[in-house]
């Protein structure tokens, strides 16, 4: 009786472990490739997947975006230089069947396909275009890879170089010419500041030779405004002047002279001329006195 227990208790176990292995739970991120006595049903999933225990097995495929790291290479460019280069691959698998039927170790098969096709590309470019042309090398590598990994149900969605190392001399003649070329535009950048400092310079004594000569202009202006002024000043009271005023005047210079130690006095014609008022005023005088 208790040996039968037993073994039924043993059935039961065996017979439940063979049930739970035949339930597998598969996530929105995977699928379940399942093959039936060796024949392939299809990928299966997401959800819970029931399989015959003994006729199917399953190999798990993972629907993720992987990265491949491709370790350094050395390659010759068009102008046979050696370069060194490495970079990663991302790729996500698209047909969860292909990429189990169709290859053994896709990351085996990516890393030897890509160095092979990185040799290629980088045969045809120069050492100049390699160094200057990343990103169109990554395009160019990440369509010849997706050619060759289509068949394998795989997409190839980016390659990225992470370096490229040139030979030493070619890095020393890199470094000489980037000194060049700073020194150069070190050069551009002070003549450039020279000049225009000049351009101020002159500009400055342009602006100052104009304002002086405004200054001075202004002040001949102003001067001959003066001048003219003082003219008007002196013809009008020149007009003011009358006959008895230059007769005054003519006395006042007679009255000089007589004053001085002179013996000898000459008249102008002009005073013959003055007197005939002074005899027209005696004259009107004496009139005004008779009466």
């Amino acid at each position: 009786m208790d040996g039968s227990v037993v073994l039924w208790a043993i059935i039961f176990i065996v017979l439940l472990i063979i049930i739970l292995s035949s339930i597998k739970v598969v996530r929105e991120y995977q699928r379940l490739v399942v093959f039936r006595l060796g024949r392939s049903l299809g990928a299966k999933g997401p959800g819970v997947v029931f399989l015959i225990p003994i006729l199917d097995k399953a190999v798990w495929a993972d629907l993720r975006e992987l990265y491949f790291e491709i370790p350094s290479q050395t390659c010759i460019t068009k102008d046979n230089a050696p370069i060194d280069i490495d970079f990663l691959i991302y790729s996500r698998v698209t047909d969860p069947t292909l990429s189990v039927v169709q290859v053994g170790n896709f990351a085996g098969a990516s890393q030897g396909i890509a160095t092979t096709t990185l040799r290629a590309v980088i045969g045809d470019i120069a050492l100049d275009d390699v160094l200057a042309k990343r990103e169109d090398i990554n395009r160019l590598l990440r369509a010849k890879l997706d050619e060759v990994t289509e068949r394998w149900g795989v997409k190839v969605t980016s390659v990225e170089i992470r370096e490229i190392v040139p030979p030493k001399a070619i890095q020393d003649a890199m470094n000489r010419q980037m000194s060049a070329e700073r020194e150069r535009r070190a050069m551009v950048t002070e003549s450039e500041g020279k000049r225009q400092a000049a351009i101020l310079v002159a500009e400055g004594d342009k602006q100052s030779a104009i304002l002086k000569a405004e200054g001075d202009r202004q002040a001949s202006v102003l001067r001959a405004e003066g001048f003219s002024l003082a003219l008007e000043k002196i013809f009008g009271a020149a007009k003011a002047i009358d006959e008895k005023t230059m007769v005054l005047q003519y006395f006042e210079a007679l009255k000089a002279l007589g004053a001085s130690a002179a013996t000898k006095y000459i008249f102008p014609l002009e005073f013959l001329e003055f007197l005939k008022p002074l005899k027209g005023f005696a004259e009107k005088a004496v009139n005004q006195g008779g009466k």
